[in-house]
């Protein structure tokens, strides 16, 4: 998987976050001084499919670019999505999760699964070049 780097501007979420999970994994990157994992992005529409809280992250450090896997939400049928066990949902489509990104009404933490989030790489990007423009 290729893995670039992505302005923050053009990253749309479609899932809150559980802030006690940002705030314990902002002090794991500070820690890390490094984005360990990157965010898994529909590359036509910019929609965040996993990464929700390390997106929220770079926001609340003024980061300009994360890390971004991209791939073609829509027509890739390798993307598998699930529900969340505990969602309280028994579905959700692709169509659901760009709706959200879109209205900008995001369903709750942890409604959706993106198993392909599963493989994404480990990386080591220092949080200074990340507060650098994506190029």
């Amino acid at each position: 998987m290729d893995v670039q780097l992505v302005p923050v501007d053009i990253l749309r979420p479609h899932e809150q976050v559980i802030m006690k999970k940002v705030d314990q994994l902002e002090n794991m990157t500070v820690r890390w001084n490094a984005y360990t994992k990157p965010l898994l992005v529909d590359k036509s529409s910019g929609t965040i499919l996993d990464g929700h809280h390390r997106y929220e992250i770079a926001k609340r450090m003024g980061l300009l670019c994360l890390p971004c896997v991209l791939v073609d939400y829509i027509s890739d049928e390798s993307i598998t999505l699930i529900p969340w066990p505990g969602s309280g949902r028994n579905e959700i489509s692709k169509a659901d999760v760009l709706k959200a990104a879109f209205s900008g009404k995001l369903l709750p933490p942890k409604t959706s699964r993106h198993l392909l989030s599963d493989d994404l790489p480990p990386i080591s990007v220092p949080l200074s070049r990340l507060l650098l423009p994506a190029i």
